[in-house]
């Protein structure tokens, strides 16, 4: 691939950009294939654990399942991709910090104004057309209820849905896990409520630690313990302290159940939900983040590791691969992303994986910039204010 014209890529800031985006990408496009499986069915469905990109789980899988005739697997990238670029495309239109009027102005159109290639789908279409009940959420509040964008998540069904495309906020707030976390706090507003927004203010103030040299996958779980509050903290202090004394994933997959379901409301039968599934609360929790914070734990940051992990671990894979993708793509960079694996679902999806991932590179450099005039101007007029009175005083 070519990079594209006047962004740079040579230099740190985008070699980990790239590993974060694509990173997501391919992770989201390798779970795809098991989401919604149990580790046992999975491996029986594949001879083994899976190891790199593999067919549908089903072969029929136009009419499996009515509800989703999704062709998930052989290397095609799901909603969770479809998602992210979005919200790349919606920064460089910005180009700046988004909240929630953005997610009205620039996500919603993007979600329904353009058709664009849907790899499960096979053709073009509206993203609109492809996202989950709880995406389409958006377009349903914002541009046909014309609700605040500050309150517009709440009713939702809480899920990862606002998760699952936040770590581009966490490549802009490069190094700055605290901004990552308020500005992903504030734009996830607009889509979800309750531990489906705070999961997504972590997920992104976990990027933008990774983001950081020197980063460890010791030091972004510890910036998730800190800036995490309620349920959300909880279960990933408890997934990640049983992830600590586990080597590897393969035999993990009880241990981390067990550690995370006093917290998840989705059952263990996933797909068929009590009343209680994806309802508001303080002491509840995605599944997905805390997994996928687990397994780059135990693979000790290794890409290929953290992955296969989310893979392999079911329910919701595709989300837990792309999340855990992300952090370990930026941690990693791009050469952390088996090439392989890269070249095949890029080819599979006929989707850029590595542009988008520069062009969020350039929008941060943007955004740093500004961020910089404005702390100087800031710092000059408090420096201005604790002068003695009658120095500074322009009255």
């Amino acid at each position: 691939m070519t990079p594209q014209e006047g962004l740079p890529d040579d230099d740190l800031l985008a070699d980990r950009a790239v590993g974060c985006v694509a990173g997501a990408a391919v992770g989201d496009a390798l779970g795809g294939a098991t989401e919604g499986w149990t580790p046992e069915q999975i491996q029986e469905r594949y001879g083994g654990r899976v190891r790199g990109v593999v067919p549908p789980f089903n072969e029929d899988w136009r009419n499996a399942r009515p509800i989703a005739p999704y062709h998930k697997g052989d290397g095609h990238v799901t909603d969770d991709t479809l998602m992210t670029h979005a919200l790349i495309r919606v920064y460089e239109r910005a180009g700046g910090h988004l909240d929630a009027y953005a997610a009205a102005e620039h996500l919603v159109p993007e979600m329904m104004s353009e058709k664009r290639w849907i790899p499960e789908l096979e053709a073009e279409a509206l993203p609109l057309h492809r996202v989950f009940l709880a995406e389409k959420w958006l377009v349903l509040r914002l541009h046909y209820g014309h609700a605040d964008p500050r309150e517009a998540g709440v009713g939702n069904i809480v899920n990862c849905g606002a998760a699952m495309y936040m770590a581009p906020v966490g490549v802009v707030n490069a190094g700055d896990p605290d901004g990552a976390y308020a500005e992903a706090i504030d734009l996830a507003g607009a889509h979800q409520s309750s531990y489906g927004r705070e999961a997504a203010g972590v997920l992104a103030a976990a990027v933008a630690e990774a983001m950081r040299p020197g980063a460890t996958p010791d030091s972004i779980v510890a910036t998730c313990l800190r800036l995490a509050r309620d349920g959300t903290k909880a279960a990933i202090d408890a997934v990640c302290s049983v992830a600590r004394g586990l080597g590897h994933w393969e035999g993990s997959f009880e241990a981390l159940r067990a550690a995370i379901r006093p917290y998840d409301t989705v059952a263990d039968t996933y797909r068929d939900q009590g009343l209680g599934a994806r309802r508001p609360s303080r002491l509840h929790s995605i599944e997905e983040l805390p997994l996928a914070l687990a397994f780059l734990v135990m693979a000790k940051g290794d890409y290929r590791e953290t992955v296969l992990g989310g893979v392999n671990y079911g329910r919701d894979a595709d989300s837990i691969a792309s999340m855990g993708g992300a952090v370990a793509g930026a941690l990693g960079g791009r050469a952390a992303v088996p090439a392989d694996w890269l070249e095949q679902v890029a080819t599979a999806s006929r989707t850029d994986l590595v542009g988008p991932g520069l062009a969020l590179a350039a929008v941060a450099r943007r955004v740093h910039r500004a961020d910089r005039e404005r702390r100087r101007a800031h710092e000059a007029a408090f420096d201005a204010l604790l002068a003695p009175r009658g120095e500074g005083d322009a009255r």
